[in-house]
């Protein structure tokens, strides 16, 4: 979809191709773009093909040139792109910028919050009469957006690894591992970012002046403070990722103990019943239903036994032994509490004779 956009009383207005001030400033928004819008630009604006599939590439580094054969300035960006229904929800995509005559052709291959803005009139003392301006306010607008989205990712690691520590499932290693790759792809633009900056303010492909200048300098700290943020988010993402699988582990193997010592508890009555089931003479076997039931009160104290000399002797059935001291101290608040109650009770009686007394005098 390709719009055209003129400024009037400091507002961008759509407007037709047919329709444009020849001696205005142009911004052409190129987004979510096809085939055929593709081919009108190329026809349009004298485009080369080859640098129309570069910023249509999705793993294109940004970069700053100038094309002598077609007469134009080509910049190329990262931005952050947020998109709920895919899988991996925060992305970068490259953003064309092309310099041409009156025309400022931003291209991308999808939509983002960057454009939006733009469009929407949401930027404060935008001008489009100052190309090299308006091309460091898309810088500027991306940076912000990338430390939004990343505050946003910190936000979404914590909540994940919180119900992790509740209860795990595969989901919420799929969750944490997309957000892993948000990150990567973020701090890989940002450092692309870094580089064009650098170039920026190096080179004169893009004359700049002082002002612009000192709004190249603001947009780098901003970028820098995005790139520190995003390395410290990724390497805490990697050591909350470590001790995650460390409690995983830990979990495992205290459900691993816990079956073994009761595995090892029923044991017991398994061996007295297979003992008494074989065929050859035992006690009680003419006893009917007492011999049945004498076997059944020697298996359950058998377990029972069994039960307290491995909770009592070994240190791995600390899972499963039973808090004393927690049951006396229960014990002991509720029978404070009945000891209240009983005293309230006699005080109301009390109180109930006493006013009855006072009444018959």
């Amino acid at each position: 979809m390709i719009t055209y956009w003129q400024q009037e009383n400091g507002r961008l207005v759509t407007k037709e191709y047919e329709e444009l001030d020849s001696e205005k400033n142009t911004w052409v928004d190129a987004r979510s773009v096809t085939r055929d819008d593709i081919h009108e630009l190329e026809q349009k604006f004298s485009l080369d093909a080859e640098n129309m599939l570069d910023i249509l590439d999705p793993d294109e580094l940004s970069r700053l040139e100038r094309n002598d054969d077609y007469g134009y300035t080509l910049t190329i960006m990262r931005l952050p792109v947020f998109s709920p229904s895919d899988d991996i929800s925060y992305f970068c995509a490259p953003l064309g910028i092309i310099l041409s005559g009156k025309f400022f052709i931003t291209i991308c291959w999808t939509d983002c919050e960057v454009l939006k803005d733009f469009a929407a009139n949401r930027i404060k003392e935008l001008s489009l009469s100052d190309f090299p301006a308006f091309t460091i306010r898309f810088l500027d607008r991306a940076d912000i957006l990338f430390l939004r989205y990343l505050k946003e990712l910190n936000r979404r690691a914590t909540t994940i690894q919180n119900e992790m520590f509740r209860a795990v499932e595969n989901h919420e290693f799929l969750q944490l591992l997309n957000i892993q790759k948000s990150l990567l792809y973020f701090e890989t633009s940002l450092k692309s970012n870094q580089l064009l900056l650098e170039k920026l303010r190096k080179t004169r492909i893009i004359k700049l002046d002082d002002e612009d200048q000192d709004w190249l300098d603001d947009v780098e700290i901003d970028n820098r403070q995005a790139m520190e943020m995003a390395a410290t988010y990724t390497n805490i993402m990697a050591h909350m990722n470590d001790a995650s699988a460390s409690l995983i582990s830990n979990n495992l193997a205290i459900v691993m103990k816990r079956m073994t010592i009761i595995s090892l508890v029923m044991m017991i009555p398994t061996f007295i019943t297979s003992f008494f089931g074989m065929n050859v003479p035992l006690p009680w076997m003419q006893a009917g239903f007492w011999g049945m039931l004498f076997i059944s009160i020697i298996c359950i104290a058998s377990a029972f036994a069994g039960w307290y000399i491995i909770a009592r002797t070994s240190k791995y059935a600390s899972p499963i032994v039973v808090p004393h001291k927690r049951i006396q101290q229960r014990r002991s608040e509720r029978k404070q509490k009945r000891f209240l109650r009983k005293q309230e009770r006699l005080a109301e009686k009390n109180s109930n004779n006493h006013g009855g007394k006072n009444e018959t005098l």
